[in-house]
């Protein structure tokens, strides 16, 4: 059974290895720096009437490809599916898995819901109520525009700060058997409110969440950060990023560029045109499932504490003045 460890951390004890990745994106990831790494491209609008209902294509086909690709486990034998997403009660997740007959769990964490759903379905594979788990998570550019922003068709200028929602799914198989990179231990975090209430720079809502569990995770474990050989956030983007440098190197936590990156970062280029970076709950979701899979796979790495950010807002929230709430949960790695 899991152990506590410190305030907040959580030391698994059962082996809970990630037996299979998977992830499908849209062509302006295709076209960014980590495009030879996903498995799959679709057009943005995946042949589906709506954005909504593309996205939600996006999530049963990275399902699909996740299940199709592991041997020795079908569909059967996948105990429970954790997912989410940011559409309105997280509709995109469950249109997406309805045909698979499986219990579900819908998971709201905001761009944080990829390692949400890892952290939640590893304490149930330890702790004995599961042995195989489906994490997965989705977003799409244009549905989360016209949730949280304005429509396509308005055509409204983006500011610097504001960051490009990810369109793409991506999951993962846990498993209480087999080989693979384990989870070894789980640091939820806490809300954090630094009272940023531009909706258009999210990063800086986030990045006081983000140091808050890298710092809390390194106090509870006894860790410096050169532990890991990556430390990665979610999708701070650069103007987060920067600021959770700053945030840690003030406690006296430094991280170098070579060590500590971010998903937001890695997904697009400058001349892509992303302004700050990446975001949306499909953004760590993709890179991890594409790229750091991969890196802890070839063993290029071997420690890697994988840290999601969310902000906790709505447009209800955004229209009342009230301030971006921001959440990051972290997952530790290793071969």
């Amino acid at each position: 059974m899991a152990v506590k460890c410190g305030n907040n951390t959580i030391m698994l004890e059962r082996p809970v290895h990630i037996i299979n990745a998977a992830c499908i994106v849209g062509q302006k990831e295709k076209e960014g720096p980590l495009g030879q790494y996903f498995d799959r491209f679709e057009e943005d609008d995946f042949n589906m009437d709506t954005w909504e209902q593309a996205e939600a294509r996006f999530v049963e086909e990275t399902y699909r490809k996740l299940l199709s690709e592991t041997s020795g486990i079908n569909e059967a034998g996948v105990d429970c599916i954790f997912g989410g997403d940011l559409l309105n009660q997280c509709m995109a997740s469950a249109i997406g898995v309805k045909k698979s007959g499986r219990p579900y769990l819908g998971l709201f964490g905001a761009c944080s819901t990829m390692t949400e759903s890892m952290l939640v379905g590893s304490l149930t594979v330890d702790g004995g109520g599961a042995k195989n788990v489906v994490c997965i998570t989705s977003s799409h550019f244009c549905s989360a525009e016209k949730q949280f922003r304005f429509p396509l068709e308005l055509g409204s200028q983006r500011v610097p700060s504001s960051q490009w929602t990810v369109t793409g799914s991506g999951a993962v198989l846990l498993s209480s058997e087999g080989e693979g990179p384990r989870i070894t231990c789980v640091t939820p975090g806490v809300i954090c409110d630094y009272n940023v209430t531009d909706t258009n720079n999210m990063g800086a809502g986030m990045a006081p969440a983000a140091a808050s569990t890298i710092m809390t995770h390194l106090a509870d474990t006894g860790r410096s950060p050169d532990y890991y050989d990556m430390v990665v956030t979610g999708d701070l983007g650069s103007i987060g990023h920067a600021l959770c440098k700053d945030i840690l190197k003030l406690h006296d936590v430094n991280v170098t560029d070579g060590l500590y990156k971010d998903c937001g970062m890695l997904i697009f280029k400058p001349e892509q045109e992303t302004c700050s970076g990446g975001s949306g709950c499909g953004c760590c979701a993709s890179v991890f499932s594409a790229y750091l899979y991969r890196l802890l796979k070839e063993k290029k790495i071997n420690k890697l504490l994988l840290v999601a950010t969310g902000a906790l807002m709505s447009p209800v929230s955004a229209k009342q003045g009230e301030p971006i709430l921001g959440v990051a949960h972290a997952v530790a790695i290793e071969n």
